[in-house]
């Protein structure tokens, strides 16, 4: 227990975090070599896929799409004024479009380099990609 007297999520290890760290450079790698843009969490991001090492100990490795600054902010700026869900209007839609298939690919493409690669739970990473580990 923490001394504000509720207990803190437990931080991965050292050597826990080297493995991840390992991994995320591995996965960032063979994002770019498929042609994609990509980003690790401790450089300047920016669109494309952001690669970032989780330190909790139950994280890992994530890789979250962040889509054109402008997309991303007309679905904010929408969201924030209020909208029907039952009749999302289309910068929604093609957002929430845009990061499924996004997600969807980076799994299929991490998965073909060897990687073991599944949609993150979404509760608490959206719709992030978790890298388990490596294949080869």
């Amino acid at each position: 227990m923490s001394e504000h007297g509720f207990d803190l999520p437990a931080k991965a290890t050292r050597d826990v975090m080297d493995r991840r760290e390992e991994l995320a450079d591995r996965a960032y790698e063979a994002l770019v070599q498929a042609g994609l843009s990509a980003f690790l969490s401790s450089s300047q991001g920016g669109p494309g896929a952001n690669v970032q090492v989780d330190p909790l100990a139950d994280g890992g490795v994530l890789v979250e799409w962040s889509a054109q600054e402008e997309l991303a902010t007309a679905a904010v700026d929408l969201l924030e004024r209020g909208v029907d869900p039952s009749n999302l209007p289309h910068t929604i839609r093609h957002y929430e479009t845009v990061q499924t298939c996004m997600r969807d690919a980076i799994v299929q493409i991490l998965a073909s380099a060897g990687f073991r690669a599944e949609r993150a739970e979404a509760h608490t990473y959206g719709s992030a990609v978790h890298i388990r580990g490596f294949n080869l």
